[in-house]
């Protein structure tokens, strides 16, 4: 009886301990099976970087010298920027010291044209850009008379005109160009130089991107705002992560942005979705631009296939860069 007794005894402890067993092994693979299920987020975000596009770095040629500035009035070519309306034409104009006027050429350095501002006096024109305006469908040019080496200035000016009909294979011209709108600019935060003029084809805002600091700053008009006889404040929107910028444009379509120092470029991409100044806060392509006396002006091509730059003195380089395939 006594042994009945025992092996029974015996049986319930081994059943009791294997039911514990059990238990612990089901609550092992339960927490294990946890911790190796990845979280949503995490599944969220193997999905993104396996969908998203890959971040390529667009990439440009060394440049290639297409032209000669062709004239000795052109010896402080500040800005560059190619036509919209005239296939093969770009603008040039001179720094401070000149008249108000913009010069028509061929990339490879004819002259095409002179044509002045009609009843316009400049101090210091620094930069120069193409794009839309008030009038829907119609190409005009902007000059920036925005050069302030002593941050004195309370006001600066965007001088808005239709650009003109230009022929690659005219002969020189010399012309009056009329219509012009004189837009008056300030910045929030005073006085300062700047070398730098933009305008957003997708929109028609304006920017300038100031000069004499370690970190420039860019700084945006709405289209709207730009209206004659009015004051413009100037806000500050974004910077740069280096300084002294001498040149800038925006591609074509609006989806890339370029600026210069006297020895270096970047390239910027606007983001798929807002405005075109956060472009700043993303990653910066470095560009090459080639050695050249007082490298000041850059602007892309008609087509956003390649830029062009070129310098102040008497029968500068123009130089163009080819866009290489990605």
């Amino acid at each position: 009886m006594k042994r009945v007794k025992s092996f029974r005894l015996g049986t319930r402890v081994w059943f009791f301990v294997w039911c514990l067993l059990c238990l612990g092994f089901g609550a092992y693979l339960t927490v294990h099976a946890q911790i190796a299920q990845p979280s949503p987020g995490a599944i969220g975000l193997c999905q993104a970087a396996v969908g998203a596009a890959p971040d390529v770095a667009p990439k440009f040629a060394r440049g290639v010298k297409c032209g000669v500035l062709p004239s000795d009035e052109l010896d402080e070519v500040s800005g560059i920027a190619a036509s919209r309306k005239n296939p093969g034409v770009l603008w040039v104009h001179n720094d401070s010291g000149d008249s108000a006027r913009v010069f028509a050429i061929t990339p490879e350095g004819k002259l095409l044209g002179v044509y002045s501002l009609s009843g316009v006096e400049v101090r210091d024109c620094e930069d120069i850009a193409v794009g839309p305006g008030p009038k829907v469908g119609e190409s005009y040019l902007y000059i920036g008379d925005i050069g302030d080496n002593n941050a004195a200035r309370p006001m600066v000016f965007i001088y808005r005109v239709p650009e003109p009909t230009v022929s690659s294979s005219q002969e020189t011209v010399r012309a009056q160009l009329a219509d012009i709108e004189k837009i008056t600019l300030k910045y929030e935060d005073g006085p300062r130089d700047a070398e730098v003029v933009m305008v957003d084809p997708q929109t028609g805002d304006l920017y300038i991107i100031s000069k004499r600091t370690d970190r420039c700053k860019v700084y945006r008009v709405p289209s709207w705002e730009m209206k004659p006889g009015a004051t413009v404040t100037m806000r500050s929107v974004a910077q740069l992560p280096w300084g002294w910028s001498t040149g800038g444009d925006i591609s074509p379509d609006g989806r890339e942005i370029l600026v210069r120092g006297y020895a270096n470029a970047a390239l910027w991409k606007r983001p798929e979705s807002g405005e075109l100044w956060r472009a700043f806060e993303s990653k910066q392509y470095v560009v090459p631009v080639e050695r050249e006396q007082q490298g000041e002006a850059i602007c892309f091509d008609a087509q956003g296939k390649g830029y062009y730059t070129t310098s102040e003195g008497k029968h500068a380089p123009i130089y163009y860069y080819a866009r290489v395939s990605e």
